[in-house]
């Protein structure tokens, strides 16, 4: 009898035990209350400062061509040459026809001088010099038309013709673009805009970070110069553009990317994603009260983080909510817990994704 009661002693120990052991313990936090700033994201078209077409200013055959697609060429420097035989033979005629009539106002004018002939006629051959001058011109700008040189420093892109084509006047060559400084153009809401305004009427050029079409942020911020003058009355948007140095000309006309905006957030409510849960289409969170008991309560999301919330309403900084473990629980539940701070839990969270 005695070993029979001393073994229901011990297995009723154990079994209280194992029940004690069975029983888990949740991480609890409270939300984190703090300045912060987010970004808002943009779609945005990347374009050159200046990005031109260079086309022919005369019709002929393209004799030359000095450069390769994709090369940096230099301001001035020769790209493209067409066959100028026509036009060297109109300034050597017009070069001709200038001597002929330097020769004749000399001499019109040794007569004018000694009362020969009158001052109209003096006049008549100064007239016809003149006019010799301006054809000896205009056959030398046409001559130098046949020489294509870069109007500034800048990357060429493809050809769209080919050494020995018949190139006509007015016909495109290709494109230059001077890829040192970057416009980057994004469009914003009308609400977005206004906010905008407030904010930055009384401040330096609003900073803005761009990310590339990789995911990677671009090594240089820019900042937004100029909003156009309209809103599009189909989307409601306004066109802001941004400008980034660009001194390794990463970036190239025609890119796409993200612009990031950031946004100052005044006393933030912060919370990692993982303590909440969708109900339909609304966001919970377990709270717990002052007798460890689970509430679900509902919230609005004001923002979103990778990984955490701005919460909007719902709670209030000294609320404590159940960090994990959501599927093991359910309302109106009592459980044990171990608390940690919000702090303590972000470090956690970084370091994971950071993995």
């Amino acid at each position: 009898m005695a070993i029979l009661a001393l073994a229901l002693i011990f297995q009723s120990c154990s079994s209280h035990h194992e029940e004690e052991e069975k029983e888990p313990t949740f991480l609890v936090t409270s939300p984190l209350q703090k300045d912060t700033i987010i970004y808002t994201e943009y779609v945005a078209q990347i374009r050159s400062a200046s990005h031109i077409e260079l086309r022919s200013q005369e019709k002929g055959y393209l004799q030359n061509i000095y450069v390769d697609e994709g090369q940096f060429v230099k301001k001035g420097q020769l790209m493209f040459k067409l066959m100028p035989v026509l036009y060297q033979a109109e300034v050597e005629k017009a070069k001709a026809e200038l001597n002929y009539t330097e020769i004749e106002y000399r001499n019109t004018k040794g007569l004018a001088d000694n009362n020969v002939v009158s001052a109209n006629e003096l006049a008549l051959a100064k007239a016809r010099l003149d006019k010799a001058r301006a054809e000896l011109s205009l056959a030398q700008a046409h001559l130098s038309f046949t020489e294509i040189r870069a109007p500034f420093d800048g990357i060429m892109d493809r050809f769209h013709t080919r050494l020995g084509s018949l190139v006509d006047e007015g016909e495109l060559l290709t494109s230059l673009s001077d890829n040192s400084r970057m416009w980057v153009y994004f469009n914003v809401s009308e609400a977005e805009y206004l906010n905008y305004v407030r904010k930055i009427k009384d401040k330096d050029d609003q900073k803005v970070l761009l990310r590339m079409a990789n995911k990677e942020l671009f090594e240089i911020p820019g900042k937004v110069e100029t909003i156009e003058a309209d809103f599009n009355n189909e989307t409601g948007n306004i066109a802001f553009r941004a400008t980034f140095p660009n001194p390794k000309r990463i970036l190239r006309h025609g890119e796409t990317g993200n612009i990031l905006m950031p946004v100052e957030l005044k006393n933030a409510l912060i919370i990692p994603q993982k303590s909440t849960f969708d109900v339909l289409d609304k966001k919970y969170v377990y709270v717990v009260d002052q007798n460890n008991v689970l509430k679900a309560v509902q919230i609005t999301i004001a923002q979103e983080l990778p990984h955490l919330y701005v919460v909007g309403a719902g709670l209030q900084p000294a609320d404590k909510i159940l960090a994990e473990g959501l599927g093991k629980v359910k309302n109106n539940e009592r459980i044990k817990y171990r608390f940690v701070s919000m702090e303590k839990e972000l470090a956690e969270i970084h370091q994971l994704h950071a993995e």
